[in-house]
């Protein structure tokens, strides 16, 4: 007999932690470039979608598959095909095995990020499959399947280790093994900023992860019907909420010292690290214990982030290695140390915590040895990496034919991988304007204002006021740092990076040129770094090709009524 609020419950869960997909999907692209959009969110879809199907063939079973009713197999499950046994007690059996997919599913997709703008697509998508298959649920039979983690006592309750570690350390060596994008270091090996295309997206997703963590975490009770398991799900909301809320504040507090302004996407990891590292022992500890470890993974994630990029070079764009992998396993460890039954502070000797750390070592071996063989098997065959020019012209175009993911909002970026154009016929020309020798008595004056796209009609009004109608606008891109201001993305200093920027440019002799210069500096002026910079240069003649005036004639344009 199913217990009915238990199945909700669950169902629930399962769907809080589904949408998590969604929350990966947007940091991983707020944190990448616009150019690989449609390729992070393409990998986030198909690996919850392979991972669905390879979880459902065999990796299900590889890790609850029992034999004839006998006890738990310590290494691995009896495989169970397509599961068709009956995995159910107090829900149904197919409640259980959803809300364990989507399990999976998480795992599998942090290495997108790790790996991201440079990997072959349909290498990911073969590693989707081999880690739902087999890795995933290898190790967690030994932690949730009854396997030998299990029965020394090992505490993993929502999968620090069992979820997030895995997928952690999977992304180590995925990002190891394929390298650093192109320009992340220069020929010191100096690591390069090379920031997100959109926070807002980023802050997006980890609210997202925020919400469905709840699910996650919550969730994992598999049971509201009892007055104790109300409880045990209300305490596990406290404490998983109090973890994420004092991680960031921590990690805000380090990066304000370190870097003399508070990090913007260290502190979204931050709180991503809280969460990541109370799961293991949300049921276990206090709430001081959650706020212990809540601060602990904020600090450590800071200088975890800044290890891998700077000292090991590695290149993980929104840091999946540092706040699964390293705040996986620490969070693990700190059960051990803050739990109430069993942990170092209560008095209860280092028992636990050994059991913890041979746990979290043993995991991290058998994804090791197993996530290099699958890279380096993958790099010897289908290979594991775009080429440069494909990298550089972003994977959008190369990996899915796709311009650019925001197609109505930026125009198409010319390509380096380019294709043969194509001569047009030569026009004849039936009639040419005389040409006149220039006027030398008047003089002329070319003007170029560069400047924020978003001042051009006021600058466009400030100039028709004094006289000036006619005028070149090009979008053009540009770089520069103000002197003294020092900028930081991810506790990496940034160099001067092409912002877009406005090209304004018109030829006057008429009217005055200060006059030109004076409405342009009002027009634009606001005290801040990028006001923009105003050009003058002599210019000795100007044609109008239509009529064939020169100089001075040239420039009295009729104004033409729309």
């Amino acid at each position: 007999m199913y217990v009915s609020v238990d199945t909700l419950w669950v169902l629930l869960g399962t769907v809080l932690v589904f949408f998590m997909q969604a929350g990966f999907a947007m940091v991983e692209t707020g944190f990448t470039r616009a150019k690989n959009a449609g390729n992070i969110i393409m990998k986030n879809l198909m690996d919850f979608c392979l991972g669905s199907a390879a979880f459902w063939i065999l990796g299900f079973g590889l890790m609850f598959g029992l034999s004839g009713g006998k006890p738990a197999l310590p290494f691995i499950g009896v495989p169970d095909f397509f599961i068709l046994r009956d995995y159910g007690s107090a829900i149904p059996s197919y409640a259980f095995i959803m809300f364990q997919t989507v399990f999976c599913a998480t795992s599998a997709t942090i290495v997108s990020g790790a790996m991201a703008e440079r990997t072959k697509f349909i290498s990911y998508c073969l590693y989707s499959v081999v880690i739902s298959a087999l890795v995933y649920p290898v190790s967690g039979h030994w932690i949730w399947g009854g396997g030998w983690l299990a029965n020394l006592g090992f505490h993993d309750f929502a999968g620090s280790t069992a979820v997030h570690m895995v997928g952690g350390v999977a992304a180590f060596w995925g990002a190891t093994i394929i390298g650093p994008r192109i320009g992340k270091y220069d020929s010191q090996k100096r690591a390069q900023a090379i920031p997100g295309h959109s926070l807002t997206l980023g802050a997006l997703g980890v609210f997202i992860l925020w919400f469905c963590w709840f699910g996650f975490n919550g969730g994992s009770t598999l049971s509201l019907a009892s007055d104790e398991s109300q409880i045990a799900a209300s305490s596990i909301f406290f404490n998983t909420n109090l973890a994420a809320a004092l991680a960031a504040t921590a990690t805000m507090i380090v990066t304000w010292i370190r870097y003399k302004k508070p990090d913007v996407s260290m502190t979204l990891n931050g709180a991503l690290a809280g969460l990541v590292g109370i799961t293991a022992g949300c049921d276990a500890v206090s709430p001081f214990g959650a706020a212990a470890i809540g601060i602990i993974s904020g600090i450590v994630i800071v200088f975890a982030v800044e290890f891998f990029e700077k000292v090991a070079h590695i290149d993980d764009p929104v840091g999946a290695i540092s706040v699964h992998g390293v705040c996986g396993a620490l969070g693990t460890l700190l059960v051990g140390v803050f739990a109430v039954d069993g942990g170092v502070v209560y008095g209860n000797g280092f028992g636990l915590l050994g059991i913890q750390t041979l746990g979290v070592g043993a995991v991290m071996l058998w994804v090791s040895l197993a996530m290099v063989f699958l890279f380096k098997l993958l790099e010897k065959t289908v290979g594991l990496r775009v080429s440069r020019a494909e990298e550089i012209a972003g994977l959008d175009l190369k990996e899915h034919g796709l311009c650019s993911s925001y197609a109505d909002f930026m125009p198409a970026v010319p390509s380096v991988l380019g294709t043969l154009v194509t001569e047009e016929s030569a026009i004849p020309v039936t009639e040419v304007p005389p040409v006149q020798k220039p006027s030398r008595e008047a003089v002329m004056t070319k003007v170029v204002i560069v400047s924020r796209q978003s001042k051009f009609n006021e600058l466009k009004e400030a100039l028709n006021a004094i006289g000036v109608m006619g005028m070149t606008v090009t979008q053009v891109m540009g770089c520069g740092m103000q002197k003294g201001q020092k900028e930081y993305y991810r506790g990496v200093p940034v160099s001067p990076t092409l912002l877009p920027k406005m090209q304004l440019e018109t030829v006057v002799s008429k009217v005055p040129v200060r006059a030109v210069i004076e409405a342009a500096k009002k027009a634009l002026y606001t005290g801040h770094i990028g006001d923009g910079k105003i050009f003058v240069y002599t210019v000795d003649n100007v044609v109008k090709v239509r009529t064939g005036e020169e100089g001075y004639d040239a420039l009295q344009d009729e104004i033409v009524p729309e």
